[in-house]
């Protein structure tokens, strides 16, 4: 994989449709943040990684996305205001559901139409619900209010970088097709893989209670996240995809978190060289990630890694440790999931681990 990446580096400033969606992404993020200071926002990295994520090459494609976030994030939230007050003084109740809303988030993006929705209506909610459960004191109503708020910043920033630039740019270099999202309907092995990952994530409340552990909503997300496979490469055991996805998002975090650390040693507190660094560290992941392949994934968490250790709420705040606890979510997240998959895995049929084993081998 290094040697892929370098390959991927070599075309970084050559002109094209990709290097023009490097600097939608750039002009997003920072507009993004802008919006996110005028609005108070508690937390400014993630209205920052909305405004990354969501950049299409058309403005229709950027709207549609968005609004499936809002959707998502917006329905997460309420559910979230209905739930975790209660949830979070019962241990079997969040335990439930931080299973259930989770497993059928990660159902609904493996398998809808709009699953972009489906994944935030998941995430959102874990992460007010873990983020309670760690915190006690937190007001979740001012969590969920401030993280669509956030939300909102990040979409109203990308759609407006990309009408500009669809206006313009794009007339000379326009973005590659995306192919139309179709509806799956009932998918028996989807849904074995989304009870999987309920079953991880039902852990965390345990093991919190238990132990004390911590970055329990960051783990929750990475649980959900490295489950997102394409059902065609699922039999009734994920465990080779996911596993890869898992590589993959240590790999994007830790390279992003060295980059994020260089330029906050080289900062020493300087806001011009902590945007300078997210602005180059936004365009090297976006290239990652645009190569395809492998590398996707690795890209878009290379990019998380800048943001949230780059973009602090306040600059003078700057410091590795978010990434740092970022990488540790990964670990802990992976220390839960690792071994449901395996006990799925070799409990399944011997034809499922022949899909699997067969996958493995089509990749490499």
């Amino acid at each position: 994989m290094p040697a892929t990446i370098r390959t991927t580096l070599e075309g970084l400033l050559a002109p094209g449709p990709r290097m023009v969606d490097e600097l939608e992404c750039v002009a997003s993020v920072a507009l993004a943040v802008l919006f996110a200071h005028m609005i108070h926002a508690h937390n400014v990295s993630w209205a920052a990684f909305t405004g990354f994520v969501l950049m299409r090459g058309h403005v229709a494609e950027s709207f549609l996305r968005g609004i499936m976030r809002i959707v998502g994030t917006a329905a997460g939230a309420g559910l979230g205001l209905l739930i975790v007050p209660f949830a979070s003084r019962s241990l079997p109740f969040a335990t439930l559901a931080t299973a259930l809303i989770g497993a059928i988030g990660l159902y609904g993006m493996l398998t809808a139409k709009r699953a972009y929705s489906w994944l935030l209506f998941g995430l959102t909610f874990e992460m007010i619900l873990l983020g309670k459960l760690e915190h006690p004191t937190v007001d979740v109503i001012d969590f969920a209010k401030t993280r669509l708020l956030e939300v909102i910043a990040g979409t109203v920033a990308c759609v407006i970088v990309s009408a500009i630039s669809t206006y313009t740019a794009r007339r000379h270099w326009p973005g590659p097709p995306i192919a139309p999202a179709v509806r799956i309907g009932w998918h028996p092995y989807a849904a074995s893989h989304a009870a999987q990952a309920g079953i991880a994530l039902a852990l965390l409340p345990v093991l919190h209670a238990l132990f004390g552990i911590r970055e329990l909503a960051q783990a929750g997300v990475t649980i959900m996240a490295v489950m997102i496979v394409p059902v065609t490469v699922l039999g009734k055991s994920g465990l080779v995809p996911v596993n890869r996805r898992l590589l993959q998002r240590t790999i994007g975090c830790l390279g992003g978190g060295m980059l994020a650390a260089a330029f906050l040693f080289l900062a020493q507190g300087s806001p011009i060289i902590l945007i300078a660094g997210t602005c180059i560290g936004v365009i090297v992941g976006r290239h990652i990630e645009n190569a395809g392949g492998t590398t996707t994934y690795v890209g878009l968490q290379f990019t998380l890694a800048i943001l949230v250790t780059l973009v602090p709420d306040t600059y003078a705040d700057a410091e590795i440790m978010p990434a740092l606890l970022r990488l540790l979510s990964i670990f802990i997240g992976m220390a839960l999931l690792e071994p449901v998959l395996l006990a799925w895995h070799w409990l399944a049929p011997h034809e499922a681990r022949a899909v699997a084993a067969s996958t493995s081998s089509e990749s490499e």
